[in-house]
């Protein structure tokens, strides 16, 4: 975004000088991010949408499959080099509404390519946030094993009253790495449905810990954090209003 580096700035002058760096992956759609990115201090991973939608592919980035490779292979040498973490986010993993060729052995194929050039770890995303939870679990279960070695995640879409199942899916299918944003701000434009967003952070720690997973996070130490989220919600809703 056009404010990350004052974002950055701010963030790191408000973290206690003797906390343990946390990790802060930025997000880039092309070289010009990467460049940003690699030079905004406190950022220790980069991250990147690669789609499988070559639809969702063309109107979030405006990138052909091959020139989508070209940079992922660019940002493997770049961090590298730099010594920065590498995630990839393989958008529209789940499905798409595009009426596209979609299966599990197209993932898998992403999957494998991303291995092969060394990324090591991967986030499955279900960015429209339609995928039933039985879905979620069938295709983790279908193309876990194909990746030994790489850390593979979710990171996953939806309305709230949906959100615990599809967690509990992924966890069930041996899934260990989960994104979420505090009370669930955000989500993609693309999803076509203003209640589909993240999976609140607080709901996928509950998820967890009815498992009896520990997530190394106490739900109370949250609470500042989700004060804050929502002071943020009320202002963009007064925002929005606003300019309406």
């Amino acid at each position: 975004m056009a404010d990350s580096e004052e974002v950055m700035k701010g963030f790191l002058a408000g973290f206690p000088a003797e906390s343990a760096q946390p990790e802060i992956i930025g997000i880039v759609l092309n070289e010009r991010g990467l460049e940003r990115a690699l030079a905004t201090p406190g950022v220790t991973t980069i991250g990147y949408p690669y789609s499988i939608s070559a639809y969702f592919r063309r109107a979030n980035a405006n990138m052909s499959r091959g020139e989508s490779r070209a940079l992922v292979e660019q940002l493997r040498r770049a961090t590298k080099a730099s010594g920065h973490g590498l995630v990839v986010y393989i958008s529209m993993a789940f499905g798409n509404p595009y009426e596209e060729p979609w299966g599990a052995e197209i993932v898998e194929d992403a999957l494998v390519w991303l291995k092969d050039i060394g990324v090591r770890t991967v986030s499955l995303a279900d960015t429209v946030g339609t995928t039933p939870p039985e879905y979620v679990g069938a295709l983790y279960n279908t193309v876990k094993d194909c990746v030994a070695g790489v850390e593979l995640g979710v990171h996953l879409h939806s309305r709230a009253e949906g959100a615990a199942e599809k967690v509990l899916a992924a966890y069930d299918a041996g899934c260990r790495r989960f994104d979420g944003a505090l009370t669930g701000l955000g989500g993609c434009p693309f999803a076509g449905d203003d209640l589909v967003g993240n999976i609140a952070t607080e709901t996928i720690l509950a998820a967890l810990a009815s498992r009896g997973a520990d997530a190394g996070i106490r739900p109370e130490a949250l609470a500042p954090a989700i004060a804050m989220t929502e002071e943020i919600r009320a202002k963009y809703s007064h925002a929005e209003k606003a300019i309406q």
